[in-house]
């Protein structure tokens, strides 16, 4: 089976599928959406951008089809967790979407809005709820939402709820439902918070690992920069000179970062905002949509916030700072290349957040090529350890020189290249300057 006419969903759904331009499941739909309509518990392990959501979404929405409009006062027959507003949102509207020609009810619930909508949406009872762990569990204490009767529950992005502290919350939540029910488990990376979890709340599950876990977007060109800490924000605006890097994703560690950078690039008369837990729901929403409409080129965001920003035609993802953790690097440079697009990363680094680099290389299981066509390489080589100022990040597996006179930040956007001469650096490799990924690319994957 590759299509999606070829599961037996409802017409209504397929309508809706195929509305949405979607015709050829990814991979992982294709393992997924079989498996969960034959009642399987599962641990779903896939990149960023391969339609995990449809994979998910629209098994479930065939199954509630069984005893539809079967609901009960405060309660949920699917329930689905996601760590952030920004997810929750998203995937909320890929399941009003895929079920806009049915009478399913599908409500949200997450914090940083009035609870009292949330409240009264529950009142009657809803098909498939769509929530963050703390709001939910609030609401479930105040006694304005009963678990009781859930048939099905989806864990998505486990790993990053993990990561967040939820896993008490979720405990709590697991706790109330019925331990007859179906459990998926979705996740970009299986770290063994995750694998513990999962063995503790899941029965025989099957497990589907389409892409080796913490690997990366195959379309995703990956670059890292050699700078000072302190010259880090001047080689920002330079590669921003390049016009191809036309929606830009920029990641820093803290809030005040992200704030710091969104202010300099505005100063430079570059369109930007930051987006980041201590922003309200609707400032949050209005950047995002501000990004997606392309009326902002460049979105600055922590990581907590990243999750959730499905945004097609990023162009460039850049880490302003490299992450401490392997596993939001992937999710990070996941933002782009999604829907089996192109795109690419470029990650700023200097002789502090060097370990950091090597231990996202040894994750991912290949070394991240450098470009040194920039003014400020000289400086970050300089500014290196004692023993490395002659080696490139990739612990010498790449070669000085001898790149391909391509531009690194432009060849992720192979529509917008224009004719001249880019202005962002070019990449130090071995060869062609592409790191070499042998998976298979990902077909154009429903949300």
């Amino acid at each position: 089976m590759t299509k999606f006419t070829d599961l037996g969903l409802n017409q209504s759904v397929l309508r809706a599928v195929e509305e949405g331009g979607y015709e050829t499941m990814t991979p992982i739909q294709k393992q997924a959406i079989p498996a969960v309509m034959e009642g399987k518990d599962l641990i779903a392990i896939a990149q960023t951008g391969t339609g995990k959501t449809a994979a998910f979404s629209l098994p479930l929405i065939q199954k509630l089809l069984t005893g539809e409009g079967k609901r009960t006062p405060k309660g949920a027959r699917a329930l689905i967790l996601a760590p952030t507003r920004e997810l929750a949102i998203q995937i909320s509207e890929n399941v009003q979407a895929y079920s806009k020609y049915l009478h399913l009810k599908t409500t949200l619930i997450y914090g940083g809005a009035g609870a009292k909508p949330q409240i009264k949406a529950m009142t009657a009872g809803v098909d498939i709820l769509i929530a963050t762990p703390g709001r939910l569990l609030d609401l479930m204490n105040q006694r304005h939402v009963n678990l009781g009767k859930v048939e099905y529950l989806v864990l998505d992005e486990a790993d990053r709820m993990l990561d967040m502290g939820f896993i008490r919350d979720i405990q709590k939540i697991i706790a109330q439902l019925p331990t007859a029910r179906q459990t998926l488990l979705f996740s970009a990376t299986m770290p063994t918070s995750v694998e513990k979890l999962a063995n503790s709340i899941l029965r025989n599950p099957l497990r589907i690992e389409v892409a080796p876990a913490a690997t990366t977007a195959e379309k995703v060109d990956q670059h890292v920069l050699m700078v000072p800490k302190g010259r880090k924000r001047e080689l920002l605006a330079h590669v921003l000179k390049d016009e191809s890097l036309s929606r830009v994703l920029i990641f820093t560690r803290t809030k005040h970062g992200a704030n710091k950078v969104s202010r300099q690039l505005v100063q430079l008369g570059i369109s930007s905002d930051a987006i980041h837990g201590n922003k309200s729901q609707n400032a949050r929403q209005k950047a995002l949509n501000s990004f997606r409409a392309g009326e902002t080129r460049a979105l600055v965001a922590t990581d907590v916030a990243a999750r959730g920003i499905d945004v097609d035609g990023v162009t460039h993802v850049i880490n302003f700072e490299i992450p401490n953790e392997p596993e939001s690097y992937v999710h990070r440079i996941g933002r782009t290349a999604r829907a089996g697009a192109t795109g690419s990363s470029l990650s700023f680094c200097d002789h502090e957040e060097r370990a950091f680099l090597k231990d996202i290389e040894k994750s991912i299981r290949q070394p991240v090529p450098v470009l040194e066509d920039h003014p400020f390489h000289a400086e970050g080589i300089a500014n290196a350890p004692a023993g490395e100022d002659s080696k490139p990040a990739n612990g010498g597996r790449g070669r000085r020189g001898g790149g391909n006179g391509r531009s690194g930040a432009a060849s992720g956007n192979r529509q917008n290249n224009g004719g001249g001469r880019s202005g962002a650096p070019k990449p130090q490799n071995a060869g062609s300057g592409r790191p070499r990924n042998r998976n298979r690319r990902p077909q154009r994957a429903a949300a």
